[in-house]
C-alpha cells in the first residue's frame, strides 16, 4: 500500500500552526495569490475538473453548485457550514482548532470564485474554544491585509464574520442554516427556489462545509489532476475519517477514500484495533444518520458509492462509531430514536409525529415491555417518512429512519430474543408507567 501524505491535517501538531507566521512558513496563502491571478470562472472550472464533492454528507460537487449562481447577479454571499452536529463527527472541529488559516484561505478562494463579498462562518454553538481560535486567526488575516478591502492589494474585497449557532441539529441543513443566520427559527425552507438563486437575505448564496473549503487551496496549488489522482475515480481527493468507541486510538485521520471500515478500525495508523477484551458488534460508519453495519459487513468501502450496497443512506460525514459485543442493541435503538425525536424541527407532520412515535416504541422495547409487532411498526413508520417518499422538506426524516430501519433489520434476531425473554407481566407494568 502506497504511503498517504496528509494534506488537510499536514499542520496538525506543528508548533504554532494556528498562527499566520507559521502557516505562511509552510506554504500558506500561496494558493490564494495564485487564484487571484486567474478569473473567477477559471477557479470554478478547476474545482469542477477536480470533482470536489461536498464533505458535509450529501457529496454534491462543489464546482457544479457554484455554477448554479445566476450570471447576472450583483451580490453574492458565502456561508461556511461549521455546525457539525452529526454524532459522532469532529473533523471540522479538528481543522478549525488546529489549522484555522487553511479554512480562511479556502474561504477567500471560494468567495473569489463565486464573487461573494461577504462570508459567514456558521459555527456550532458548543465550539467555545474553536470560536476564539478561529476569530484570532481572522483578526490576523485582517491585520495582514488578507481580508477586508482590496485584499492582497488587488480589486477583490471580502469580509468574514463568525455566527454562532444555538445547538439545533437541523441547522446543518443549508436552508435551516440560512434561516438561523437571518435571526429566525431554524426551519428548512421549501425548495425551489434554491439558495444559489435566492438564499441568505434573498440573495444568491453558496453553502459549503469546512472540510470542503479546506480542500480548495490544495486543488489550486497542486492542480485538478493531483486531486483526481487520489482515491477511486468516483470518490476522489483526501478525506478525513473520524472513529470513536472502544478502539485503541479514537481520533480523526486522513486517507484516500476507498479504505474499508475494517481498515479504519484495525490499521495501526488509524483506530489501532479494538480495546482489550472487546469485539465489534456493529459500526455506524458515516455518522449515525447513515445507518448501521453488522460485524459481517466491515469490508464496506468508505466512499460515496459502496455504502448503498449495504443498505445505508450514503457515506455521510465518514465518522464511524464502533459498538462492542457487550452493548444491548435495544439501548442503541432507543438512543437513536430519542436523538432524532428531539432534533426534528416539527415543521413536517410525518417527521414530527414519526420520530416521536419511533422514540416511544423504542423506549418501550428498551424498558423490557416490547412486543414483536413493535419491530414491524418501526419499519412501517420509517417507510412512511422522508424525502424519498416525497413527504419532507429536508433530509432529517431520512436521517432519522435509516439508523432505526437498519438496526431492526440487521439485529432483528437479537431484538426478538430480548423481547421473548422479558419477564412475565413486565409489559403490563411498564405500560402502566409509560402511559
Amino acid at each position: 500500500m502506497a504511503t498517504f501524505e496528509p494534506v488537510l491535517l499536514r499542520n496538525v501538531g506543528v508548533e504554532g500552526a494556528r498562527t499566520l507566521k507559521v502557516y505562511e512558513s509552510r506554504g500558506g496563502y500561496q494558493a490564494v495569490r495564485k487564484a487571484l491571478g486567474m478569473s473567477p470562472d477559471e477557479v470554478v472550472e478547476i474545482v469542477k475538473e477536480a470533482n470536489l464533492r461536498g464533505r458535509g454528507g450529501a457529496g454534491f460537487p462543489a464546482g457544479v453548485k457554484w455554477s448554479f449562481l445566476p450570471k447576472d447577479r450583483t451580490h453574492t454571499l458565502l456561508c461556511v457550514n461549521a455546525d457539525e452536529s452529526e454524532p459522532p463527527t469532529f473533523c471540522n472541529r479538528v481543522l478549525m482548532e488546529s489549522d484555522p488559516h487553511q479554512l480562511i484561505e479556502g474561504t477567500i478562494i471560494s468567495a473569489y470564485a463565486t464573487q461573494s463579498q461577504i462570508a459567514y462562518i456558521y459555527m456550532r454553538g458548543e465550539f467555545h474554544e474553536q470560536f476564539h481560535i478561529l476569530q484570532k486567526a481572522i483578526d490576523e488575516a485582517y491585520a495582514a491585509g488578507y481580508l477586508g478591502k482590496n485584499i492582497f492589494n488587488g480589486d477583490f474585497s471580502l469580509e468574514i464574520y463568525i455566527h454562532r449557532g444555538a445547538g439545533a441539529y437541523v441547522c446543518g441543513e443549508e436552508t435551516g442554516l440560512i434561516e438561523s443566520l437571518e435571526g429566525k427559527r431554524g426551519w428548512p425552507r421549501i425548495k425551489p427556489p434554491f439558495p444559489a438563486v435566492e438564499g441568505l437575505f434573498r440573495r444568491p448564496t453558496v453553502v459549503n462545509n469546512v472540510e470542503t473549503l479546506s480542500c480548495v487551496p490544495h486543488i489550486i496549488e497542486r492542480g485538478a489532476d493531483w486531486f483526481t489522482g487520489i482515491g477511486p475515480s468516483h470518490s476522489v481527493g483526501p478525506k478525513l475519517f473520524c472513529i470513536s468507541g472502544p478502539v485503541n486510538k479514537p481520533g480523526c485521520y486522513e486517507a484516500a477514500m476507498g479504505i474499508t471500515v475494517r481498515e479504519l478500525i484495525e490499521r495501526d495508523d488509524m483506530g489501532g484495533g479494538m480495546a482489550p477484551g472487546k469485539r465489534v458488534k456493529a459500526v455506524f460508519p458515516g455518522g449515525v444518520s447513515m445507518g448501521v453495519l453488522s460485524a459481517e459487513e466491515l469490508d464496506m468501502k468508505m466512499d460515496f458509492d459502496d455504502p448503498r450496497n449495504y443498505s445505508l443512506l450514503g457515506l455521510g460525514t465518514a465518522a464511524a462509531v464502533v459498538i462492542d459485543q457487550d452493548t444491548d442493541m435495544r439501548i442503541v435503538l432507543r438512543n437513536m430514536a430519542r436523538f432524532y425525536g428531539t432534533e426534528s424541527c416539527g415543521q413536517c407532520t410525518q417527521c414530527r409525529e414519526g420520530t416521536a412515535w419511533m422514540h416511544k416504541i423504542a423506549t418501550r422495547i428498551a424498558a423490557g415491555a416490547g412486543r414483536l409487532e413493535d419491530l414491524d411498526l418501526l419499519l412501517e413508520t420509517a417507510r412512511n417518512m422522508g424525502m424519498m417518499p416525497g413527504l419532507s422538506i429536508c433530509g432529517l426524516s431520512d436521517g432519522a429512519t435509516y439508523p432505526i430501519e437498519t438496526i431492526v433489520k440487521k439485529f432483528r434476531s437479537e431484538l426478538e430474543e430480548a423481547i421473548r425473554s422479558q419477564p412475565a407481566g413486565r409489559v403490563d407494568r411498564v405500560l402502566q408507567v409509560l402511559n
